[in-house]
C-alpha cells in the first residue's frame, strides 16, 4: 500500500452489524467477510455438489484500532450478519498479503478465506497495525 492511504472505508452494513458484539465505543476501522474450510477444495465441492455447504462457516471481522473481533455469521447472510463474538486477536497481527480471487488468512487459529472484494480491507488493516508493503 505504499503511496496510498490506509484509510479504506469499510462496508457500513458490515460495521453496523459489528458493533454491538464488540466493546462499547469501538471505532471499527476495516470490516470484511471471510469462510472458514479445512481446505480450498471444499468450496469447489459446495459449489459443483452442495455436499460441504455444512462444514463451510461463515464469519465477519471487525477491526479496530485495539484489535481484531471474529464473530460468527448466519450461513444464509453469507457472513454479513454477525451472531456472537467467537474471539478476538491482538491488533499487531499480520493478516495478509492478500492476493488472487480468494486469499487465505488465519483467525483464531483456523484456515479462512477472503474474496479479493476485500483485499482492500486487509491490506488497510496490515498498513495501519505498521506492516509496510
Amino acid at each position: 500500500m505504499t503511496g496510498r492511504s490506509s484509510r479504506v472505508e469499510p462496508r457500513k452494513d458490515l460495521v453496523e452489524r459489528s458493533a454491538p458484539f464488540l466493546p462499547e465505543g469501538s471505532e471499527i476501522r476495516q470490516a470484511l467477510i471471510c469462510q472458514a474450510a479445512p481446505s480450498f477444495l471444499f468450496f469447489v465441492i459446495t459449489y459443483l455438489t452442495g455436499l460441504t455447504m455444512f462444514w463451510i462457516k461463515y464469519r465477519c471481522v471487525a477491526i479496530t484500532p485495539e484489535a481484531i473481533y471474529v464473530l460468527e455469521s448466519s450461513r444464509l447472510s453469507g457472513g454479513a450478519s454477525p451472531q456472537h463474538l467467537l474471539g478476538a486477536m491482538p491488533r499487531h497481527t499480520r493478516l495478509g498479503p492478500a492476493s488472487g480471487r480468494w486469499s487465505q488468512v488465519t483467525l483464531l487459529g483456523q484456515r479462512h478465506w477472503v474474496h479479493r472484494r476485500f483485499h482492500d480491507q486487509i491490506a488497510a488493516a496490515d498498513h495501519d497495525a505498521g506492516f509496510i508493503e
